[in-house]
């Protein structure tokens, strides 16, 4: 047997190894939530109204009620977890949980890690003021302190790196270019600090105009800029990557949701608008 031969056996050897392994792990998620009638759900706890602890001390919100009727679909019953959103994100979750229900943005950068199968809603990202400011217009913008959520697409946007995989949202530009840049570690940050008064830690935030409502709701002395939403974020479910049964399966349910207009009401009920179509 030639070299050559050796080495081509070989590499035949290996790529039937790398097929029948991967055959064993496909559906692994899948099969795991069909076998214990579970679907472990990563969200976050701290992002009203997608995702927060009620007054009972439960998980409530959009992202909880779409991720128990997904459950539901599949046969089987939510249960959540709140790991920090960069572990989310990273991609690579051993099994620690299935899916993730957490409107999550498929950048560039997060599809190489994470699968993304449904697109369920669409958010837009406004920038907003204290209530006194006299800021007026993104222009005038230009040169202040914006806070926005470290890890998210709204400091991706403020640094001018955003970069956006999706079919359907708007076109954007980046027209702000800020003097300084705050993080936070979850939403609620950027609005509580824009809440002591105009530029007394930050001048203007960036965020979901649906975190900016809620926040109004709650007594928040703060404004929208009246001007377009920066831009929409569209938001999908994430799983590992590797699973294209799930994939498939997670495709059918939120399409279903879609058809039967499950996913519109959850969104009128928690925003008063229905943001499962880009506008």
């Amino acid at each position: 047997m030639t070299r050559l031969n050796s080495l081509c056996l070989a590499a035949a050897a290996m790529a039937a190894l790398a097929l029948s392994t991967g055959a064993a792990e496909a559906g692994a998620t899948l099969d795991r939530i069909t076998q214990k009638k579970e679907m472990v759900v990563a969200t976050a706890a701290n992002w009203p109204p997608q995702s927060f602890m009620n007054k009972d001390n439960q998980l409530d919100g959009f992202d909880v009620e779409v991720a128990k009727d997904i459950a539901k679909r599949l046969g089987a019953t939510a249960k959540f977890i709140t790991p920090e959103w960069g572990i989310i994100t990273a991609g690579n979750w051993n099994g620690r949980w299935d899916i993730s229900v957490g409107s999550m943005t498929p950048t560039t950068g997060r599809t190489r890690v994470l699968d993304f199968p449904a697109i369920y809603y669409y958010t837009p990202y406004v920038f907003a003021v204290h209530k006194t400011s006299k800021l007026d217009s993104r222009s005038a913008l230009n040169g202040k302190t914006i806070g926005v959520e470290g890890g998210t697409t709204s400091e991706d946007y403020i640094n001018g790196k955003l970069k956006i995989d999706a079919v359907g949202v708007p076109d954007f530009v980046a027209d702000v270019k800020p003097g300084d840049v705050k993080t936070y570690g979850d939403s609620v940050g950027p609005l509580d600090d824009l809440r002591l008064g105009d530029g007394v830690r930050v001048d203007a935030i960036v965020s979901a105009l649906p975190t900016v409502d809620a926040a109004v709701k709650r007594g928040y002395p703060i404004r929208t800029i009246n001007d377009k939403p920066a831009y929409h974020e569209p938001l999908a479910i994430a799983i590992d990557k590797g699973d294209a049964e799930l994939n498939a399966k997670l495709v059918e349910a939120v399409n279903a949701m879609k058809a039967d207009g499950t996913l519109k009401a959850l969104s009128v009920k928690w925003y008063g608008i229905d943001y499962t179509v880009a506008k």
